[in-house]
């Protein structure tokens, strides 16, 4: 089955020209089926190039999604037209009584500031708090899952000495997690970021599973028992040319910038840059929506338990 998203989305055109399936709001509505719910909290300044990743990587399962797109209101995207923000986006007060089977919440270019300086924080806390008991699994990428695991467990960030940028190897840790299923022993995964997460106080968390990780480029995957919470530090998600525009970006303010590494070949920005983590960002996000939304979510999605109380079907 596809992915049911809204008729005129700009991810709609994108995917469709690249042979994937997409079902519009108006032919999902003659189909007797429940579709699970997901709702993106997008934090990106890349909008519809955010959109169109994600919606890539959920509509490559064989369950019917259907996915809603939720904006802060406390901060105004300066980057997306205001009236793509109006046709297609949600705000919490909207969507708050409401219950989802799945929820990913975004990275953001904000992750050298504190936390609590960041100007949506307090929604964004409200929305995370809100997430423990009307969310079946929540997938956090990036700054994203840097602050669920500073809000949720009060595990702090810590800055890095210079950008991590590039294509950088993980291994797998801990081989029977759902969300590692069929992964290969290493494989590669885009990182863009100044900070890390602070390891030792995300391995001494009992609630905390380490699913993966790199020796250049630390933690990737943690999940707690059962997956109702997912936290990723890198951005599988990421177009082929996303680095290239960001390091393209960087350089304008930085013209010492380092190239992202094992990117270009032979580090020569003028060639095209060398996809190596795409086969692994699908099984990543098709694993979380089999297994940790479709597999172990309520049939009626009201039914959903606070995270940490209820059945736990198999370990993260």
């Amino acid at each position: 089955m596809p992915i049911k998203i809204p008729n005129k989305l700009p991810a709609t055109k994108t995917l469709t020209s690249e042979n994937i399936f997409v079902m519009t709001e108006t032919r999902a509505m003659t189909q007797d089926i429940r579709p699970l719910k997901i709702l993106l909290l997008n934090l990106m300044p890349t909008k519809i190039e955010t959109e169109t990743q994600i919606c890539r990587l959920i509509s490559n399962t064989p369950l019917q999604l259907e996915l809603e797109l939720l904006k802060t209101r406390s901060h105004e995207a300066k980057n997306a037209a205001p009236e793509h923000m109006l046709a297609f986006y949600t705000t919490f007060d909207q969507v708050k009584f409401r219950y989802y089977d799945g929820m990913i919440i975004t990275g953001a270019p904000v992750e050298r500031m504190p936390f609590e300086e960041v100007e949506y924080w307090d929604e964004l806390c409200r929305i995370m708090e809100w997430s423990k008991s009307h969310v079946h699994s929540t997938f956090h990428i990036c700054w994203g899952a840097q602050a669920a695991l500073y809000y949720h467990y009060g595990i702090g960030k810590v800055n890095l000495p210079e950008k991590l940028s590039g294509i950088y190897r993980h291994e797998v840790l801990r081989r029977s997690s759902m969300l590692m299923r069929g992964f290969d022993d290493t494989f590669m995964v885009p990182q863009s970021r100044y900070t890390s997460v602070d390891e030792e106080a995300v391995r001494n968390c009992p609630q905390l599973k380490v699913l993966a990780a790199s020796e250049e480029a630390g933690l990737y995957a943690m999940a707690t028992e059962g997956g109702r919470q997912v936290f990723i530090t890198g951005h599988s998600e990421y177009d082929a040319d996303t680095l290239k525009r960001e390091y393209e970006r960087d350089l304008k303010a930085e013209p010492d910038v380092k190239i992202p590494v094992n990117y270009f070949p032979n580090d020569d920005p003028a060639l095209p840059p060398l996809v190596t983590w795409r086969a692994h960002a699908n099984l990543l996000y098709h694993n979380w929506v089999n297994y940790f939304v479709y597999q172990t979510t309520p049939y009626d999605v009201s039914r959903i338990r606070p995270v940490n109380e209820g059945f736990v079907r198999e370990e993260a």
